[in-house]
């Protein structure tokens, strides 16, 4: 079974309340993302390899340590998971970006997918899945098959700001070999798929579309 990691440094959980309030406008809620996603980022990336080089300091030549941003790839599940990526870009400038085009129906409430693309070369890097709400587990379970199916990474992990004891449930039971990320674990779902107490419609509040 994954690993769920509920990353409750003060600063973050500090952020994180911010952003729940209801008369938190677009551009504060979109600001403290970009903050608390680099706060994650850490947390996320901190068993990441790293390699030797060879450097010269203003005094001597010395043997470094440096990680290859480039084998890793920021997989946003469109259209709030863009709200993380400026803030772990940076952590980790040289990260590549994918993209899974997901949206929810709202009868069945089952991800419909609409869009898929990735850099190259993904079965030599690490991938890092990213959404902001994972609520029933169906939207992050489909990104990550498709990644899965289709280009197969090193390895993959799923960062989020709120989850819903059912997603966790969900994609742990799906995909046992991906750890999740999190701020939070909420109480339940709502009739409705949305997480409570939460803070509403990641994607409408980033974007300001509501």
């Amino acid at each position: 079974m994954s690993t769920l990691h509920l990353i409750d440094h003060p600063l973050v959980q500090h952020k994180l309340t911010l952003m729940r309030r209801k008369e938190a406008s677009t551009n504060s809620f979109r600001r403290m993302l970009g903050e608390l996603s680099t706060l994650m980022a850490y947390e996320i990336t901190r068993d990441m390899p790293l390699s030797d080089i060879e450097i010269e300091t203003p005094l001597e030549t010395m043997t470094g340590k440096v990680i290859d941003g480039k084998k890793l790839v920021l997989v946003s599940i469109l259209r709030a998971g863009n709200g993380f990526l400026d803030g772990m870009l940076n952590v980790v400038p040289g990260a590549r970006i994918g993209h899974i085009g997901l949206y929810r129906d709202p009868e069945t409430l089952k991800p419909v997918e609409y869009y898929f693309k990735m850099p190259e070369n993904m079965s030599e890097r690490d991938a890092i899945v990213v959404d902001p709400m994972l609520a029933t587990g169906n939207s992050a379970v489909a990104a990550v098959q498709q990644l899965k199916d289709k280009c197969n990474p090193k390895s993959i992990k799923f960062m989020c700001l709120l989850a819903a004891p059912e997603g966790v449930k969900t994609l742990q039971a799906a995909h046992p070999d991906v750890d999740i990320y999190t701020a939070a674990v909420d109480r339940e779902l709502n009739e409705h798929g949305y997480i409570l107490p939460g803070l509403g419609d990641a994607g409408d509040r980033i974007f300001g579309t509501k």
